[in-house]
């Protein structure tokens, strides 16, 4: 893109409302001459220069520091001005005004990014991580939008992608010369490759799941029979009375919605309505809701009376293929001790909500759940999207080797490769939409 052809834009990039300090950042190539007009001082790259901020009529709006960023080594890639003013809402809305009228429009949401993103400046995952960054609630997913923003999630995808490129080098080099004594897509090189491929796209896969979810908070769903302890769960988990509690079966009809944090760690609590044959059409529809909420869980928390003696037709009744943890509550009413058994097939978990006994079993199981509690040396912040490339490069490679296993169709196996390759550039911005490109860029805050 040619920096010199854009309009030059303005915007206040502190919060909204009085502090001391309060930032104006403009960017263009009208900004030295901004500063020029505002200041009628020469301003010299990267050093900062205190200076009275001019009104059209040389009366003083404010005074402050001024500091110029020459183009490319600049945040945009471009020149950028920062002037730092008195924190009050109306004095920067003024000098804001004065920028305007020297030439610069009003930045757009998120323009300031965009323009380092087209300028090469960083990719788009690293564009992305800086809104995270901003928006972080704990200070793991600050760690994590960190890792994100300095580009180990790109560099791993960077990565792949040239493999990816160079092993369709090696299948098209094949294609070519199927006349030589050795049949390069059956001597094991390239099966050999694409498994190792699968592999890494699978720990990628898994990484930034749990990137997503300490962005986004994992979203627990309490499930179980009526009086199973759903409802004191998320009161304890809470640490309020978010749910009324009652020992009368059916007290929760709807769905209730909690956002805590646990330990830092971000969670959506979400209680049910029992699960339970009912001919109360109210009931019916809290149950109908109950299912609902638990497809849609990154877990559910399945919570059996460990009096109930016939668990297994609740447990019957949950979807397979979702992330389960059996919960059995009340053991105080057995006296038996608090424990957590974990197996191949699934996690069961006993404890009394009441007496709080067993209860850091499962706070410790949530943290590890969603990676908390794990190294997070290369855990990196992700998105929705970034999932669903890497779902579909990961599917796509898959083909490519059931192709070579089937078929040796060395044609399809590049061609699934090639698709794989644009599937994971569109995570850096190598291959983006416009319309992706402009969706991404209006969720961030106007300045940055």
């Amino acid at each position: 893109m040619d920096i010199e052809h854009i309009d030059t834009i303005a915007a206040i990039a502190t919060p909204p409302g009085n502090g001391g300090v309060g930032i104006i950042r403009i960017s263009g190539r009208l900004a030295l001459e901004i500063a020029a007009q505002l200041t009628k001082k020469t301003l010299t790259a990267r050093t900062s220069r205190f200076s009275n901020f001019l009104e059209h009529d040389n009366s003083v709006i404010d005074s402050g520091i001024a500091l110029y960023f020459p183009a490319p080594a600049s945040y945009t890639g471009e020149d950028v001005l920062e002037l730092q003013a008195h924190g009050g809402s109306v004095v920067l809305n003024m000098l804001l005004r004065r920028v305007l009228a020297l030439g610069a429009r009003l930045a757009r949401p998120g323009e300031f990014t965009q323009r380092a993103f087209l300028n090469n400046k960083l990719d788009l995952a690293q564009a992305e991580a800086i809104a995270d960054l901003i928006e972080s609630s704990t200070e793991q997913s600050v760690r994590s939008a960190q890792r994100s923003m300095q580009g180990v999630f790109s560099e791993q995808i960077n990565n792949l992608i040239t493999e990816l490129t160079e092993l369709r080098v090696y299948i098209e080099a094949a294609i070519d010369f199927v006349d030589e004594e050795i049949d390069f897509l059956t001597d094991g090189v390239v099966e050999n490759r694409l498994v190792s491929l699968i592999k890494r796209l699978q720990d990628i896969q898994q990484t930034a799941k749990q990137g997503r979810l300490l962005r986004d908070g994992m979203t627990v769903v309490l499930a179980g029979k009526p009086n199973a302890g759903k409802s004191s769960l998320l009161n304890a988990l809470a640490g309020h009375d978010a749910a009324i509690v009652t020992d009368i079966a059916g007290t929760t009809r709807d769905v209730l919605r909690e956002r805590i944090q646990l330990d830092g760690m971000p969670l959506h609590i979400i209680d049910t309505a029992g699960l339970r044959e009912s001919s109360n059409a109210i009931e019916q529809e809290g149950i109908r809701r109950a299912q609902e909420e638990i497809r849609k869980a990154d877990k559910v928390l399945l919570l059996i009376d460990a009096r109930d003696k016939e668990p297994q037709t609740l447990l019957d009744s949950i979807p397979e293929g979702l992330d389960i943890t059996t919960v059995y509550n009340k053991i105080d009413l057995l006296e038996i001790a608090p424990e957590i058994k974990i197996t191949a097939s699934d996690t069961q978990i006993y404890l009394s909500i009441k007496t709080g006994a067993g209860m850091d079993l499962l706070i410790q199981h949530l943290k590890q759940s969603v990676g908390y509690n794990e190294s997070t040396e290369n855990i990196f912040i992700a998105r929705t999207r970034h999932l669903e490339a890497l779902k579909k490069g990961h599917e796509l490679v898959q083909n490519a080797l059931h192709q070579l296993q089937t078929t040796q169709a060395g044609e399809l196996v590049a061609e699934d490769l090639r698709q794989a390759q644009q599937a994971l550039a569109e995570i850096t911005g190598e291959f983006t939409s416009d319309d992706l490109l402009g969706k991404i860029f209006s969720s961030f805050c106007i300045g940055k």
